[in-house]
């Protein structure tokens, strides 16, 4: 990957800052529920809870995390979740020296990590715009992506094998450690854009040049504004804008779709394909393998590929890649590994391009004033929706069976890019670079407005999802 941003000194400590912020994640997903079944022998309802844990907060904390992101500078804030989330974990082996370490505490300890973890997430999306050009996005996400998919793989792995070498509590120390060095380097950055800056976060930002969303371009914490004036001006804005609502909306489909795959997939591999343990885990891994190439690939193909067309494309291709599942009942063991490799690589591959450039487009045409509300309100649908499709997935497994609710989730996933070739998003050339506030040729790029021109004359109105 070309040099680029490693020369940006501010993206250099924002990377090292989410790349040691991005293991700890991962690592603790493996930690808790092994913690909680192997130290603390929780039932499965307990397991069940300490599940649910990692996404409530995604539905009762993103909003508010939005509002404070763009009211405060959004540095310290996640300074302040990383060493929040450090002590947090740092108390699970000084409980269990303490002989106090139970599953309700372990309980209440997820859920406090994970609204953390929602504030920092929806940070660190919000951030980069206010440190980078436009133009630079999708490097800029492109290796962050690279980051989280080889925490994925290595954190996953690192935190199973921690747990085995140390007492279980105290492989926590360990991620303490990572979430305290995701501060320091966090800290460094020091050329934060402040919300307004260059034209932007007023009224006639990304918003009013479209026409759409009124006043939700306003800076959140506009004097006599409440919190839940700002929050609901968030929703305003993703569900007024016409592009932003299309990206969040082709997502939520996608996330919801693949949800209902998810539990029904691994009982499809190892019961009615018969697949053994390790090839299994060949299969799961190759998903790790297919985002690193995603990763690497984003930039080369947006370069290739006009953006709309690309999104077009990669979100086809998730689909047509999960239709392969039913081929491999038509061909032996091996042969089937081997099918179901390549699906789950093209699978991980196709949606880490398509995320990387549809986060650098939503972020590239949010005004910084609304680039917090913006990314909490899409988190909090994008992945809100995501317990209740694996809840359908079980479901419809068990109605109509795995092979069947497999292939309608593949279908269904199908959805999203029929909704891209049916706006004006399937027009747009690229990221556009600026954002100004007179509403002309320049306060964004000239594709953007002729893509927003050539949908009004398609449908004669304003272009909708």
């Amino acid at each position: 990957m070309p040099a680029g941003l490693w020369r940006h000194r501010d993206f250099r400590n924002l990377w090292l800052g989410q790349t040691a912020s991005m293991f700890a994640a991962h690592m603790v997903a493996v930690l808790f529920p092994l913690l909680a079944s192997v130290s603390l022998d929780a039932s499965l309802f307990e397991m069940g809870l300490l599940s649910a844990a990692g996404y409530v907060p995604y539905l009762g904390v993103s909003l508010f995390a939005g509002v404070w992101l763009d009211r405060k500078p959004k540095r310290a804030i996640i300074v302040f979740c990383d060493l929040a989330r450090a002590l947090l974990l740092l108390a699970i082996p000084v409980a269990w020296g303490l002989d106090i370490l139970s599953v309700p505490t372990l309980l209440v300890v997820a859920l406090l990590v994970g609204s953390f973890s929602v504030v920092a997430d929806v940070g660190s999306a919000s951030i980069l715009p206010a440190l980078v050009e436009r133009d630079d996005l999708i490097e800029g996400n492109s290796k962050l992506e690279l980051s989280a998919s080889s925490a994925s793989i290595a954190g996953s792995a690192l935190g199973g094998g921690i747990f085995q070498l140390l007492a279980g509590p105290v492989s926590m120390m360990i991620n303490t450690v990572l979430f305290a060095l995701s501060a320091f380097f966090t800290a460094l950055i020091r050329g934060e854009r402040k919300a307004g800056a260059d034209g932007e976060g007023g009224e006639t930002g990304a918003a009013g040049a479209d026409g759409e969303g009124g006043e939700a371009g306003e800076a959140a914490g506009a004097p006599g504004q409440t919190l839940w004036r700002d929050m609901a001006d968030g929703v305003a804005f993703v569900t007024g804008h016409a592009t932003v609502r299309t990206l969040v909306l082709t997502t939520l489909v996608i996330n919801f779709f693949m949800a209902i795959a998810e539990p029904v997939a691994l009982v499809f591999v190892t019961r009615t394909l018969d697949i053994p343990p390790f090839s299994v885990g060949l299969i799961l891994a190759a998903s790790g393998a297919g985002a690193l190439v995603g990763a690497v690939l984003a930039a080369p193909m947006s370069r290739v590929l006009p953006l709309g067309r690309l999104l077009v494309v990669t979100a086809a291709l998730t689909g047509v890649a999960s239709l392969l599942t039913p081929l491999a009942t038509l061909v032996p063991a091996a042969p089937a590994v081997v099918l179901m490799v390549a699906m789950y690589t093209l699978d991980a591959a196709m949606i880490v391009v398509y995320n990387i450039n549809q986060r650098s487009y939503r972020a590239a045409i949010t005004p910084d004033a609304m680039q917090g509300r913006m990314n909490a309100t899409n988190r909090m649908v994008v992945m809100g929706v995501m317990p209740v499709g694996a809840i359908l997935g079980g479901l419809l497994g068990t109605a109509v069976g795995t092979l069947p609710a497999l292939i309608l989730a593949s279908l269904g996933t199908l959805i999203a890019p029929l909704i891209l070739v049916c706006t004006h998003v399937r027009t747009v050339e690229r990221v556009p670079e600026q954002i100004g506030a007179d509403g002309g040729t320049e306060t964004r790029a000239e594709v953007e407005v002729e893509a927003e021109a050539a949908a009004g004359a398609t449908t004669g109105t304003e272009p909708t999802s």
